[in-house]
């Protein structure tokens, strides 16, 4: 499940390593972008440092509305972000029905941003640099998705079907609960748990997903923007009729986020234990672990629609 670029909720189930049926099981770069919320700073309960009288906290806001907000905050921020790139590296292990490691890959990317839609450039697969002929065609693959992503609106998906779910939608899904303000990080968050309704009605693979995902949300306060996000899915999750792949119950991920330069917040790392059937034959358990860093401001330029240009 990812938060799409624009605000919106993106089932993605797969690994740009893997083959297509492979694919289609989960790529935690991208579980979540995109959540923002309105709010000041608040005080502990009860008494604030240095003060003797108790100090009012704000009540919490709604749930439903915090979460318009978030999606109408994040797009002011989409131009800001395509100022930036920055290193991804994530490992991939299959682990077999007793939990041993059996095949571990790892893969080095660098992510930009064109148009509000992420770019990633394999640099590394398991810690070597690409070959010459590998580099000349991964160059060659990123140069059209450049030129692609500068002509897909917004919102929309560069490859494949449009999966998204507009937060509107997922909001009559998801039934959220326990909102609470809580000092995470040692900065003031706003938290809520979520799970999918059984007796929504849905249409379509994002929907039909969100059905069966239930966890907990952790955002900012003061920057409107997500720290963290657990999630877990409550049931099997079919894709294609299960014919595709058979997702089961209580496969998790994590999404962590962080302030980057003081004006905008980026993924920092994330986490997923995934355990699938695919294309009814082949079970697959993956632990995945991506990890963010060593972010830089950025311009992306095309020459004569061949290159791409990286300037620091």
């Amino acid at each position: 499940m990812t938060w799409d670029k624009a605000g919106c909720l993106d089932v993605v189930l797969a690994h740009p390593s893997r083959d297509e049926a492979a694919r289609r099981m989960g790529h935690p770069s991208l579980w979540l972008c995109g959540l923002v919320l309105f709010g000041a700073w608040a005080a502990l309960p009860g008494k604030a440092q240095g003060h003797s009288e108790p100090v009012a906290v704000a009540p919490v806001p709604d749930v439903r509305q915090l979460m318009m907000d978030v999606m109408d905050h994040q797009k002011k921020l989409e131009k800001v972000r395509e100022n930036y790139t920055y290193s991804s590296s994530t490992t991939t292990q299959d682990i077999d029905s007793n939990g041993k490691v059996t095949k571990t890959e790892m893969e080095d990317s660098e992510v930009f941003y064109v148009n509000t839609h992420r770019i990633e450039r394999t640099v590394k697969k398991d810690g070597k640099p690409l070959n010459d002929h590998d580099q000349q065609k991964e160059q060659e693959r990123v140069n059209k998705l450049v030129e692609k992503a500068q002509k897909v609106p917004p919102g929309k998906p560069l490859e494949g079907p449009d999966t998204s779910v507009s937060i509107t939608q997922l909001l009559d899904i998801m039934q959220a609960s326990n909102p609470r303000r809580e000092i995470f990080r040692g900065r003031s968050t706003i938290i809520f748990d979520f799970a999918g309704r059984r007796d929504a009605k849905t249409h379509g693979l994002a929907e039909d997903a969100s059905k069966k995902i239930a966890g907990t949300l952790w955002v900012d306060e003061r920057d409107h923007q997500v720290a963290r996000m657990e999630a877990h899915f409550t049931d099997n999750f079919h894709v294609g009729g299960g014919l595709l792949a058979n997702v089961q119950k209580g496969s998790s991920f994590y999404f962590d986020q962080a302030q980057v330069n003081g004006e905008i917040w980026f993924p920092t790392g994330a986490e997923g234990h995934i355990a699938a059937r695919v294309l009814l034959l082949k079970g697959v358990r993956q632990h995945i672990v991506e990890r963010n860093y060593d972010y830089k401001r950025f311009t992306v330029e095309t020459e004569t629609g061949k290159t791409v240009t990286v300037k620091q």
